[in-house]
């Protein structure tokens, strides 16, 4: 994780506010340094801070190279490049890459993009190609890293991971639907002429789908030649009648091996903070107890080594206006925490992990956030989610922030201690990405049940397709003002690759029959589970976490009692005052 920052300015001085460059700095702790260019069309400025979590040494940004001069600042993770696994620093990697595609005689915005296209993983970049004087700057197509742009005034134009919390400026989040270039013609500085540029990779169906039973694809679109991404469109069967998912369907193994490949990716070999090799928990879980977040702690235990202690952090506000709801119907005093569903949910999940995972030293952390703190920090955040600006962004937002400070009271699996702790955690999971790709929210119950799966199909399409605008950018910025990363499993390419063209009745029970003979007996029927998410409910029960698997899907907002904290009608819709 890194912040970075691009200022092109008209004048040879450099002026940014130092409120800007703390922001930055706080997203990367281990390094940080700005790098001058003079232009003809006045000074490039390139800034970037680093949180060192990839390789044995901290790649010290923004990167030179010596023979070209071509500058790279990178926040992200390549995972890897084709087919190949990046080992060591991706950064130095990926600016390998790079400049060797600038050096072929291909045009050279095509040849950036086919590069691009190629890395798996979350990223954001501003890359200036020295030999065609031109910076390229964007987001992965999944928008999991933030980027912001703002054009000043005085013709200057910035280009950040964020906007700063005392920014009087309009900044607007960089779409993650292609490349952006920004480079200047003439001679001299009379005669220079700024030219920007959006080199698009839009999503097409393939009509062949219409006369075959072939998968679709999607195509990755530039100019007069296609390039196939990797990411194909739901699939749907073409029939009335499907196979019903059960514990024994192949789908079910075939989830928790492909969960296991992309958490590994993301959990193993994690370097130590160069300023303390002795942490124990490398990794803690975003934790509301539900399905999702539960089962990634699950397949997580088995992968990092025993040793390893594995934070949950679990966050609970205190709501005057629940609070006082309840106060009243009891007409006793309530404890404003242990009235979040979050903390009841996460309580009885981490009860399961210990069951199941005896050897495994939990730290289960409560994250209690009285009302007092919620609103002496409302500005902070409110300026970190810029420009998302409406009350149910700034909920989602108050639970992201509070639970990736990971401040909280500690309770470990091993003991009877409870006591003041703060994660060492550099690297956060998230369980984002699976009610959008396994068929999460009501609103896809309601689709299948008004024009089955091919209304499932188009809806499940939709919300995949705007995550990146919707939401990531905005949690990045506020996930990483703490100095941690949050990484998403579900997310994960190859794994997004392959759910995406499993049939939906292989995600989800929408419609299939109640009755399971091969189903435990120990309850009524294992198909008695919500039809949403069915595949990752038996998964959860076939690695013992029956309460788990019977979870409710829970908004994080109403979970985490961020949501409506006033006596009003205010609706998520509304925007900020």
């Amino acid at each position: 994780m890194c912040g970075i920052l691009f200022l092109h300015s008209v004048n040879t001085d450099v002026s940014l506010s130092t409120d800007l460059l703390g922001c930055l700095q706080r997203r990367g702790p281990d390094h940080s340094r700005g790098v001058s260019v003079r232009h003809l069309s006045g000074s490039f400025y390139f800034f970037s801070s680093v949180l060192s979590l990839r390789g044995d040494s901290v790649a010290r940004q923004p990167l030179e190279d010596p023979v070209t001069g071509s500058i790279l600042c990178w926040n992200g993770e390549g995972w890897r490049f084709d087919d190949k696994v990046i080992l060591g620093n991706d950064t130095e990697a990926v600016f390998d890459i790079l400049l060797k595609a600038a050096a072929t005689e291909y045009e050279i915005n095509e040849a950036i993009v086919n590069v691009l296209h190629r890395i798996s993983g979350p990223y954001a970049f501003v890359f200036y190609d020295a030999r065609h004087r031109k910076i390229f700057y964007g987001r992965d197509p999944l928008g999991r890293r933030s980027l912001l742009t703002s054009k000043g005034q005085d013709g200057s134009f910035t280009i950040s991971s964020i906007s700063g919390s005392s920014s009087s400026r309009t900044w607007t989040e960089v779409e993650a639907n292609g490349i952006y270039t920004f480079s200047s013609s003439g001679s001299s500085s009379e005669d220079f002429e700024v030219v920007e540029e959006h080199i698009t990779w839009p999503i097409l169906e393939d009509k062949s789908r219409e006369v075959s039973n072939d998968p679709p694809t999607l195509l990755l679109l530039h100019a007069n030649q296609s390039i196939q991404l990797t990411f194909p469109e739901q699939n749907w069967p073409r029939d009335s009648l499907v196979p019903r998912l059960v514990l024994t369907s192949p789908a079910v193994e075939a989830l928790l091996n492909n969960l296991r490949h992309s958490l590994a990716t993301r959990i193993l070999n994690i370097p130590p903070p160069p300023s303390d090799t002795t942490i124990r928990a490398h990794v803690a879980i975003m934790f509301s107890g539900g399905l999702d977040c539960t089962l990634i702690a699950r397949v997580a235990h088995d992968l990092l080594p025993e040793e390893q202690e594995i934070d949950l952090l679990n966050v609970a506000f205190e709501n005057p206006r629940v609070l006082k709801a309840a106060s009243a119907a009891q007409n006793l005093p309530v404890d404003a925490y242990s009235l979040c569903p979050d903390r009841l949910t996460g309580i009885t999940s981490y009860a399961e992990l210990q069951r199941v995972c005896p050897g495994r030293k939990w730290r289960f952390v409560s994250v209690d956030v009285p009302y007092s703190e919620t609103t002496s920090h409302r500005p902070q955040i409110i300026s970190l989610i810029h420009p998302h600006h409406t009350e149910m962004d700034l909920s989602i937002a108050c639970a992201l922030y509070f639970a990736a400070r990971g401040s909280g009271t500690m309770h470990c699996s091993l003991s009877k201690d409870s006591l003041p702790y703060t994660t060492p955690a550099r690297v956060l999971l998230s369980g984002l990405g699976a009610d959008e790709v396994f068929a999460g929210y009501n609103r896809h119950a309601i689709a299948f049940a008004r024009t089955g799966y091919q209304g499932l199909a188009n809806e499940l399409q939709l919300d995949y397709q705007r995550l990146g605008k919707r939401n990531l950018g905005r949690d990045d910025r506020v996930i990483s003002h703490w100095a941690r990363e949050v990484r998403y499993p579900y997310l994960d390419e190859d794994f997004l690759r392959w759910a995406l063209q499993l049939p939906l009745w292989e995600k989800c029970g929408f419609g299939q029959s109640s009755a399971d003979p091969t189903g435990p007996s120990d309850l009524t029927n294992v198909l008695a589970l919500e039809p949403s998410k069915l595949l990752l409910r038996l998964l959860s029960w076939e690695l013992g976490m029956k309460s788990v698997a019977s979870e409710k899907k829970r908004a994080i907002q109403f979970g985490a009692r961020t949501a409506k904290m006033e006596v009003g009608r205010t609706k998520g819709t509304e925007l900020l005052s």
